[in-house]
């Protein structure tokens, strides 16, 4: 039998009913640097599922997280940022939580064993053989993630799991496995601890590193951010006046001439190009700033050499 760390007992903390505040968050303190540990033996593993999604997202797939309990709210956590933070289509990246939305707020943690709820949400969005399945579970064993990760095989769509145990169900049913092994909790079970840390980490990493490879960032600028309100479009034409040599009213003027549009500002800005060009230039590049700068560069230096 596969031991299981998420249910195993801590020997460090069998005193903790009886400790003091300040020892309690010192142990907890200590105990969380297994976290770092357990996602550094994960890292191939990680980056591994980011080369998977950024293939398949190039040919039009979509992602699905799925979860139940603390694994499926720090799913939906991740997901819908990723609208307001990378400018992605909402149906692009689709968080399920096990009990629905309501779980997010409500205990509803007695849906993680209804297996079927999953494979209806998933096949009412069309999942199929072009998508990716990201199923995380610290056990590695909830009914609710091992059904949609059994579904995701039968329809030969590309899985990934994330669990917090070794050579689980889930490991197994998937094309990559994550197991971030970080130790007993201190409190014995209680996963919204080390695993749920672990597992937030580990999902921000695949879905920020996803978006990076796929062109949203400039450097380290999220060039690719839904201006919504007055505080981003600020921050967008700062981002502007840093990255180039334009002036407050420049940076306000090209943002406004491009619809505040900060890839084709970027661009227009480093070239000199125009707004025509600079698109034709950004989609060669597949929408990777940097890459049609430089192959505006390339063109430069080609003309030049005839």
């Amino acid at each position: 039998m596969v031991k299981t760390v998420t249910e195993a007992t801590n020997q460090k903390s069998l005193s903790i009913d009886e400790m003091d505040a300040i020892d309690i968050v010192s142990l907890m303190l200590e105990e969380d640097r297994h976290i770092q540990e357990g996602i550094q033996k994960s890292l191939t593993a990680i980056a591994e599922s980011v080369e998977l999604i950024v293939d398949k997202w190039q040919h039009d797939a979509r992602v699905f997280v799925v979860g139940a309990g603390t694994s499926g709210r720090i799913g939906v956590l991740d997901a819908v940022e990723l609208g307001p933070t990378f400018s992605i289509d909402p149906d692009r990246w689709i968080a399920f939580v096990a009990g629905g939305k309501n779980a997010m707020w409500e205990p509803l943690e007695q849906h993680e064993d209804s297996a079927s709820d999953i494979v209806q949400e998933l096949q009412s969005c069309n999942f199929n053989e072009n998508d990716v399945l990201i199923a995380i579970s610290a056990s590695g064993t909830t009914p609710y993630s091992l059904a949609a990760l059994t579904y995701a095989k039968e329809k030969q769509a590309s899985s990934i799991s994330i669990s917090c145990n070794h050579q689980t169900m889930s490991s197994e049913l998937s094309d990559v496995a994550i197991e971030l092994i970080v130790g007993p909790e201190v409190i014995r079970g209680s996963t919204r601890l080390k695993a749920g840390t672990a597992q937030k980490i580990a999902i921000n990493m695949i879905s920020t590193a996803t978006m990076i490879k796929l062109g949203k960032v400039y450097q380290n600028e999220m060039v690719d951010m839904q201006l919504i309100n007055h505080k981003l479009v600020k921050r967008a034409e700062t981002m502007l006046m840093q990255l180039t040599t334009l002036n407050e009213e420049e940076a306000k003027a090209l943002m406004n001439e491009t619809n505040n549009d900060v890839k084709l500002s970027l661009i227009i800005s480093k070239t000199g190009c125009t707004i025509q060009e600079a698109n034709n230039y950004l989609i060669r590049a597949n929408n990777h700033v940097k890459k049609a700068i430089q192959l505006y560069e390339t063109n430069q230096r080609n003309s030049e050499n005839k």
